[in-house]
């Protein structure tokens, strides 16, 4: 198994080339940092936003991303929204809402998983709603009926103080001595 040094094989460390990973891409419009748009943006794939938008923004079933340079005035439906820039409107997510570091919210939120980075700015109110209510809500948005029962309970009212807050109007206990 020795060669001949008659005929040396000629071997180049860097005649190797690696194999090539295929991956299926990933199909995201854009909306760059220079582009004003008024109006209602909707449609069949994740978006990223760097421009300003103000209207309404429907990607039910994708993500939204808001970019650093992201300036939304808008409400936002999506499956997922990623927030880096700032956003003036109320979100409702089928699954999760994130908020950068550099991000801003100014809205209601309604989502299954809401993540907030330190730094990030939250100004309105979150709700989080499992799976069943996410549907629910859903398909009364796209006009499906949905055929359970559904039990509406009265709101409660701040009339009177609650039981658990009487204790806040009674006198202090004293210790007393010898009994």
């Amino acid at each position: 198994m020795l060669q001949s040094s008659d005929n040396p094989q000629k071997f180049s460390p860097n005649t190797f080339a690696p194999a090539k990973t295929v991956g299926t891409p990933v199909e995201q419009a854009s909306i760059g940092r220079s582009l004003v748009i008024k109006g209602e943006i909707k449609g069949d794939e994740s978006i990223y936003i760097d421009g300003q938008i103000e209207g309404a923004i429907n990607f039910n079933g994708h993500r939204v991303t808001v970019g650093r340079n992201g300036k939304v005035n808008a409400n936002i439906s999506a499956r997922e929204v990623v927030v880096m820039g700032s956003v003036k409107g109320n979100v409702q997510c089928t699954d999760r809402v994130d908020i950068r570091a550099e991000g801003c919210i100014t809205g209601d939120i309604v989502t299954q998983r809401i993540s907030v980075e330190d730094g990030a700015l939250l100004t309105g109110s979150v709700q989080i709603r499992t799976s069943t209510e996410t549907k629910t809500a859903d398909n009364k948005a796209d006009g499906k009926k949905d055929n359970k029962p559904h039990i509406h309970a009265p709101k409660p009212t701040a009339a009177e103080p609650e039981a658990n807050d009487k204790w806040l109007e009674e006198e202090p206990l004293t210790a007393a001595a010898g009994k």
